[in-house]
């Protein structure tokens, strides 16, 4: 049976997920809805419910920190910043990807 587009780009995604995120704190600090909110509108995950198992075992990797804020009226805000291990990890990733990105890009358009 062959994979879908979908399920193509979920497994793509699932693989991506934690670097993105990582990427995306490499920017500044940022709280865990506006995370889901910026992985949501890229289309890296479907809804905020699937980054928040993510983010925890981040933190127990000590890829991230967690620091909360009074947001108001409302329940207080957990932000999340890299730690060092997170950036060093982003790093390698990045290594990785600029090595493999062009050359599965040459292979499914057949230029190599």
């Amino acid at each position: 049976m062959a994979a879908s587009a979908e399920s193509i780009a979920t497994g793509i995604r699932k693989g991506v997920l934690e670097f993105c995120v990582l990427a995306l704190l490499d920017q500044r600090e940022r709280y865990g809805l506006e995370l889901a909110t910026e992985l949501i509108d890229r289309e890296l995950i479907a809804s905020e419910g699937s980054l928040y198992p993510l983010l925890a075992r981040m933190r127990d990797n000590d890829l991230v920190t967690t620091r909360s804020q009074s947001a108001g009226s409302g329940r207080p805000r957990r932000y999340y910043a890299l730690t060092n291990a997170g950036r060093e990890q982003l790093a390698i990733f990045a290594d990785v990807w600029n090595r493999l990105g062009p050359q599965v890009d040459a292979l499914v358009e057949g230029t190599s």
